[in-house]
C-alpha cells in the first residue's frame, strides 16, 4: 500500500544539523522544481519580508517564520519524520517507529509538501513556512506548479499497490489519480458522529488519521483493494463503511465513523 499525507503547518525546527542536501532528497526527478521553488521562496522572504509574509498568509506575529524562509538552504535540517508536528502527526508519531514498523512507514508513507513535492519520513529538511494553497509570486498556484510532475513521479511510487489518500483538500489538488489508477484509489474520510448526525470535525479527523496510518503500519496487513482496508480497519477496531466510486474513473470512499477521539 501508498499512503499519502499532508504536511503539516507546525514544524519543529531542529536545533543542529547539516543543511538540507536536494540532491539527497527521494525522488531526484523533482529536484528541478525543487530549486526553482526553493530559489523564489527564498529570494521573496529575503527582498520583500512584507509582501512575503502577504503572499505567505502570516500575520504581525509571525515575522520569524519569514526569516527562517531567508535563509532555508543554510537553516538546520532533520528527518522529515521529526519536522513535522501538529495534531496528524503527534497522533502518527512516526519518530517513535522502530524496526520493521519504521521501515514500512518509509516504504508506504509519502508526504505531499507545497516546497518539495513528494517526500518520505527519511527525507532530511529544514523547517519551512509554505502552505499548499500559497500562489507564490513568480511561480504561480503552487498545486498548478506540482500537477505536472507529479502526475508521472506518483504513479510510478505506487506501482501496483494500493493507494490510500489522506491528504486535505489542498494538497488533493497537487495530484488526483488517472482513470487507470482510480480503481486502486481510496480516499479515507473520517466523520464524527454524534446525535445521529456525521460531520467532518478537523480535530477528530486529523488525529483519527493519524491513528489510522500508525495502526496500519503496526499491523503490517497486506492491504490490496478497498473492501481489504475496510477489513482490516474493522479488525482494528474501527467503523469503517466502504462507498463505491461515484463514476467512472473515480476512487472508492472509505469513511471511519468516529464518536470520540482518545487524548492518548
Amino acid at each position: 500500500m501508498l499512503i499519502l499525507l499532508p504536511p503539516s503547518e507546525g514544524k519543529t525546527a531542529p536545533d543542529d544539523g547539516a543543511a538540507v542536501d536536494l540532491d539527497a532528497l527521494s525522488f531526484p526527478e523533482l529536484t528541478g522544481d525543487r530549486v526553482d521553488l526553493l530559489a523564489a521562496l527564498v529570494r521573496l522572504c529575503r527582498t520583500s519580508p512584507e509582501a512575503a509574509a502577504q503572499a505567505l498568509g502570516l500575520g504581525p506575529t509571525q515575522a520569524a517564520d519569514v526569516e527562517r524562509n531567508a535563509v532555508l538552504p543554510q537553516a538546520p535540517a532533520a528527518p522529515a519524520r521529526e519536522v513535522y508536528s501538529g495534531v496528524l502527526y503527534d497522533a502518527l508519531g512516526l519518530r517513535t517507529l522502530r524496526g520493521g514498523t519504521a521501515l514500512r512507514a518509509d516504504e508506504s508513507v509519502l508526504i505531499t509538501s507545497g516546497l518539495w513535492g513528494l517526500l518520505r519520513p527519511s527525507d532530511i529538511i529544514p523547517a519551512y513556512r509554505l502552505g499548499g494553497g500559497v500562489s507564490l509570486p513568480g511561480v504561480g498556484p503552487l498545486a498548478a506548479f506540482w500537477r505536472r510532475p507529479l502526475s508521472k513521479t506518483l504513479p510510478a511510487a505506487a506501482g501496483d499497490e494500493l493507494i490510500i489518500d489522506l491528504r486535505s483538500s489542498t494538497y488533493a489538488g497537487f495530484w488526483r489519480p488517472p482513470a487507470d489508477l482510480a480503481a486502486r484509489t481510496v480516499v479515507v474520510r473520517v466523520l464524527h458522529e454524534h446525535d445521529g448526525r456525521r460531520t467532518v470535525v478537523s480535530h477528530h479527523n486529523k488525529a483519527t488519521k493519524g491513528r489510522i496510518v500508525r495502526r496500519l503500519l503496526q499491523d503490517g496487513a497486506r492491504v490490496t483493494t478497498p473492501a481489504r482496508l475496510v477489513k482490516v480497519l474493522t479488525r482494528l477496531g474501527w467503523t469503517a463503511e466502504l462507498t463505491p466510486p461515484s463514476g467512472p474513473g473515480r476512487p472508492a470512499t472509505v469513511d471511519v465513523v468516529v464518536t470520540e477521539v482518545p487524548t492518548s
